[in-house]
């Protein structure tokens, strides 16, 4: 038999993450009026990987999941962060 959890998240929660989503996509817009070299796209995905965090922390109520789940969707993002980092130095120095 399975468990079903509940986990409640209050409205005041996704209010506070809502609203930080939309300030970092201010800082997303305000940092790419600006011209920092081969650092525009790891800013840019530092950003982009701050708001995904957040999504699937409290959106997707990644905090309530276990051990082993967290650690494999870990390692996954990591493989596939490593994979785009390779691309970006691929194309940045031909």
């Amino acid at each position: 038999m399975t468990e079903e959890h509940s986990h409640i998240v209050p409205y005041k929660t996704f209010l506070i993450i809502w609203f930080a989503l939309l300030i970092l996509t201010g800082i997303t817009i305000a940092v790419a009026q600006y011209n920092l070299g081969a650092l525009n796209i790891w800013v840019a995905l530092g950003i982009a990987t701050l708001k995904a965090g957040l999504v699937v922390s409290v959106f997707m109520h990644m905090q309530y999941e276990s051990y082993l789940f967290k650690l494999s969707l870990l390692s996954a993002l990591a493989i596939l962060a490593i994979f785009i980092g390779f691309t970006f130095f691929d194309v940045l120095y031909r």
